[in-house]
């Protein structure tokens, strides 16, 4: 099968193109024949083995372990494990795997769902990591509430999410972007829309009861002053949106939540076959639809992830798998 594969840590430029046999399955997973894809920033940290916690959390210490790249996916079920009871040839799944930049990936049963049939694969795939990321940030580590003022920092993959799920979840949604990404962030659901490149999120000295940040660029100091006095603060990633890398303003939140009202949080998202599902069925309902800025063929992979790297995409970046 075609794949994009790497043998050693690097840039984009470790990325190839190949040819390697189709992998095989244990008990408990799926063969997903693949249809997209989607660029999800945790890619680039694992191709490049940094921070070096990645190498340390398993994915090897020399050298990728795991040689296929890519984790978000779309696509239709091709064989099942002999333990797998959710799934069976011919359904249509999304979800999380190994090696999804490839014409074949194996999932975990856990880490799949129905792909919703309102959504195409490629829509389905932009959904994973960036969906639930934005829904536990949201419902789990804000506790947002209906009626709730909440800011969301950030148009990207998560925050683009964040948008249309706090929406949904009957939140007045105000959204951070550049000038560029104002009609955008105000077609997902936000009321107001606070344009970084010409006032700061405490402008007014609103307050907000929630604010999920998915940038990563700003003070503490700043956020805080924007924030109701008993409101939540959640930090997704580490700092500049890079992730696991860049964990300052976690650690540093997580030493100051306990002297004050307000309750100041990170997060790092963790795989969830229900909220996946969940997400699954409000794209059903059309609640939540992702936003995909770009495509990139499976052999332009590379490109994709460096576009990624750039910065300031609007919503979701994915490859597709003929």
């Amino acid at each position: 099968m075609k794949a994009i594969v790497q043998s050693r840590y690097g840039s984009e430029d470790e990325l190839r193109y190949d040819d390697i046999e189709t992998p095989g399955i244990g008990d408990g997973e799926v063969l997903v024949r693949v249809h997209a894809a989607g660029v999800d920033p945790s890619v680039w940290h694992i191709m490049e083995g940094k921070p070096y916690l990645v190498r340390l959390m398993g994915y090897g210490m020399r050298a990728p372990k795991t040689k296929t790249r890519g984790s978000d996916l779309a696509g239709v079920v091709e064989a099942v494990g002999a333990r797998v009871t959710r799934y069976r040839p011919g359904d249509e799944v999304f979800g999380m795997a190994s090696g999804s930049f490839a014409e074949y990936a194996v999932a975990r049963q856990d880490r799949l769902a129905p792909k919703p049939a309102r959504l195409t694969f490629v829509e389905a795939a932009a959904l994973p990591t960036s969906g639930v990321t934005a829904l536990q940030a949201l419902r789990d580590r804000g506790r947002l509430e209906p009626g709730q003022r909440v800011l969301v920092i950030g148009a990207g993959g998560v925050g683009s999410l964040a948008i249309q799920l706090a929406a949904d979840l009957g939140a007045r949604v105000t959204a951070v972007c550049s000038t560029a990404k104002t009609a955008l962030v105000r077609e997902l659901g936000a009321e107001e829309v606070i344009d970084y490149t010409r006032e700061e999120v405490d402008r007014h000295g609103v307050m907000f009861d929630l604010i999920v940040d998915t940038a990563g660029n700003r003070p503490l100091s700043i956020l805080r002053r924007a924030l109701a006095p008993k409101g939540t603060l959640v930090l997704v990633g580490g700092e500049n949106g890079t992730g696991p890398a860049g964990m300052g303003r976690q650690l540093t939140s997580l030493v100051a939540s306990p002297f004050t009202a307000q309750s100041l949080k990170g997060m790092l998202a963790r795989p969830d076959a229900d909220d996946l599902a969940f997400l699954g069925e409000r794209a059903e309902a059309g609640a939540l639809t992702p936003h995909i800025e770009e495509t990139f063929p499976l052999e332009r992979a590379a490109d994709a992830v460096r576009r990624l790297a750039e910065g300031h995409v609007g919503g979701k970046l994915v490859v597709t798998v003929p």
